[in-house]
């Protein structure tokens, strides 16, 4: 069909545009874009040492190979990411929730945005709001029950949780997605700048309220789950 040809079309765009190792790896010429190359020649080294270019002919044999070793890099950077904020936030005397809510909720959900422009971009802005919400559903459901139970198992020992007042947590969260949907409705199911605004807005409403909450509770209190 048309749709499946035009996500065909998504993918090998994203193959082409940001998968080419060696432009990657390349030295720019702008200042900026030489800034960016130090920061990044970390990642972009390790994955030109040990993944494939399947844009290249003759590499798309190892497309399987190259699937199951990003997963392992992003694990690997995932547990390098969470590690380095708690030792910042340790530092810098800000709670963990605060660095989980601000700081990592920002960077792991920075391919989710990515994913979401290309495919509006291409006319599905119906992908892109589903997109979204399913990988909130697959985080909560999937996410972080696996770990779980695979750390129980292993060291058959229960997981502390430093919380206060999930329940509160979970309300608001709620009440978002309803507020979300509602303000979708109300703008006739189009995706505009002025309701882009306004998730934005309610976004900051939302670390607003989860900052007064830890400001107001003085602490946070572990509970075994």
């Amino acid at each position: 069909t048309a749709r499946m040809r035009a996500m065909s079309d998504v993918g090998e765009d994203i193959v082409q545009k940001g998968s080419v190792l060696d432009e990657a790896l390349e030295f720019p010429v702008s200042f900026t874009d030489q800034a960016k190359y130090v920061l990044l020649l970390p990642l972009s080294g390790c994955l030109s040492m040990t993944l494939a270019d399947i844009s290249e002919p003759g590499n798309h044999k190892y497309c399987y190979y190259v699937f199951f070793g990003s997963i392992l890099w992003i694990g690997v950077f995932s547990n390098l990411m969470v590690t380095w904020a708690s030792i910042v936030g340790t530092a810098l005397g800000i709670p963990d929730l605060i660095m989980g809510l601000t700081f990592l909720a920002a960077g792991t959900s920075v391919p989710d945005l990515l994913s979401s422009v290309v495919v509006a971009k291409q006319g599905f802005g119906d992908m892109a709001v589903s997109s979204s919400i399913g990988s909130n559903i697959f985080d909560v459901l999937v996410g972080l029950p696996v770990p779980w139970m695979i750390f129980v198992a292993i060291y058959n020992e229960p997981i502390n949780v430093r919380s206060n007042g999930v329940a509160v947590s979970i309300f608001i969260l709620l009440t978002m997605l309803v507020c979300v949907v509602v303000i979708i409705m109300w703008n006739r199911w189009r995706m505009t700048k002025s309701l882009g605004v306004t998730m934005f807005c309610l976004y900051f409403v939302y670390v607003l309220i989860e900052l007064v909450r830890a400001g107001v509770s003085g602490g946070i209190n572990e509970t075994s789950c």
